[in-house]
């Protein structure tokens, strides 16, 4: 484990059993402003306290207009204020006293700046925390610590939706995965039950090959140890001073990425003929080629390949914003013009010519998400980049089982279970590995019959 706000190794013990104990203080420095913006979501099981965090977060940083606390205060009529208001915003949201779509607020520090997606904890939602992990650079996985049985025998078991969400993270690559021990102001002898919740997390981690930035008690109602150190004698830094907050955490960890070296692709998202509102330096009769960056970089000179076509061509010329860049790297949204016409279509990609080719056969991570189970043999539609095509379940190899985090096997998945399978599709696609590449080794299964998502693949080996 490290401690996310310094990114150095903890001092650690061994148990009897030879594993690493979890760190006993956190050495806590003020961290060096950064001006990346850092993506996380919130998760966990249902009630666990991610919308009132979040809004203690937005509250205590300054980020809610005076009349947004009025209209909260006139709601309470005299109660204190419900902070989960701030972000569920659907009106069955306010009505079941839950979250169900992600809800996205942002606000900043000093030092940071940060956008905040609230992920439903219901496990018929887990199709939208699936949504707003894979673009995220760190979670952070709530626990009620008042729903754990603290008297039950070492180590304490996690809730379903908790180790599910937090597998799931994982699975993503979300790169920093933070643990907070929520209501810790709601049981008797705190410092004990934070030890015996902190225990339980890092068995269940190292188990299931997790790398935890942090594991950090807050009371998201009160808000003990989110934006302020709680002074506590259980909770002490290496040097004898309080623990970190929760925000000292986030500032401290660090923006994902992007794969800027290597392999250039783009998925080609729309094509745009160069006459009237052209982009800026584009020649007549020219066409451009919008998308995202998945890989790598481009500039003019390189050369190029269209997939499926396999037809090569130079880069012409590249843009950004509608206007000519030197180079574009992957994150970026970029338009490239070649040197020739060739046949483009939105769908198609872009790559360089020592990238991998396409293939019709892989093994993937499936996490499903439907109430119809995933079976062998069963058509479905499925989206890499822009493109659509048909692809069937070939077979399902193993079951991951969240409690035992043993693979089983299995003839089918069903909702909110994860499997490694081997998928078929009828036209070849240029996947890469999703630890390699969160755009070329992800797609999204949609049952035809439905038009409903059905599921998330991630590429293992193509």
């Amino acid at each position: 484990m490290f401690d996310a706000t310094t990114s150095a190794p903890l001092e650690r013990t061994a148990d009897d059993a030879g594993h690493a104990s979890p760190p006993r203080a956190a050495h806590v420095v003020d961290a060096p402003a950064d001006h990346r913006a850092l993506r996380f979501l919130t998760a966990g099981s249902v009630d666990d306290g991610k919308s009132t965090l979040i809004g203690r977060l937005l509250v205590d940083s300054q980020a809610i207009l005076a009349d947004q606390l009025d209209a909260l205060e006139r709601r309470a009529a005299g109660a204190p204020i419900d902070l989960s208001l701030l972000t569920d915003g659907l009106e069955a949201e306010r009505e079941q006293g839950i979250t169900i779509d992600v809800a996205y607020r942002y606000f900043a520090t000093r030092r940071r700046k940060f956008i905040i997606a609230d992920a439903p904890g219901h496990e018929q939602y887990t199709r939208n925390m699936v949504t707003a992990a894979a673009g995220s650079d760190a979670a952070v996985v709530l626990i009620d610590i008042t729903k754990l049985d603290l008297d039950a025998p070492r180590p304490l078991t996690l809730l379903p939706q908790t180790r599910r969400h937090a597998l799931l993270a994982h699975l993503l690559r979300v790169p920093s995965i933070v643990f907070a021990v929520n209501k810790i102001d709601a049981v008797d002898d705190a410092g004990a039950a934070f030890e015996a919740v902190r225990d339980a997390v890092d068995a269940f981690a190292r188990a299931a090959g997790i790398a935890i930035a942090a594991i950090v008690p807050v009371s998201a109602l009160r808000g003990d140890n989110v934006t302020r150190r709680l002074d506590a004698p259980w909770y002490r830094a290496a040097d004898g001073s309080a623990g970190p907050s929760l925000l000292q955490v986030l500032e401290a960890l660090p923006a994902s990425q992007e794969r800027t070296h290597g392999a250039f692709s783009l998925p080609v998202q729309y094509v745009q003929r160069s006459q009237g509102a052209a982009p800026a330096g584009a020649a007549d009769g020219r066409r451009t080629f919008w998308g995202r960056i998945a890989h790598g970089s481009v500039r003019a000179g390189d050369a190029v390949q269209v997939f499926p076509s396999g037809e090569r061509a130079l880069v012409a010329e590249v843009l950004c914003a509608g206007e000519p860049v030197d180079v574009a790297s992957a994150g970026r949204s970029a338009g490239i013009v070649l040197d020739r016409e060739l046949d483009v279509s939105r769908g198609d990609w872009l790559a360089s010519p020592a990238a991998e080719r396409g293939t019709q056969r892989f093994s993937a991570t499936l996490a499903w998400l439907d109430t119809e189970p995933a079976v062998v043999g069963r058509k479905y539609q499925v989206r890499h980049g822009n493109r659509w095509v048909q692809a069937r379940i070939a077979s399902i190899d193993s079951r991951l089982d969240i409690h035992s985090l043993a693979a089983t096997d299995a003839h089918e998945l069903g909702v909110n279970e994860i499997g490694r399978v081997t998928i078929e599709t009828q036209q070849p696609l240029p996947l890469e590995p999703y630890r390699d590449n969160r755009v070329g080794g992800a797609l999204i299964v949609v049952d035809p019959t439905q038009n409903r998502t059905s599921g998330a693949l991630l590429v293992e080996a193509a």
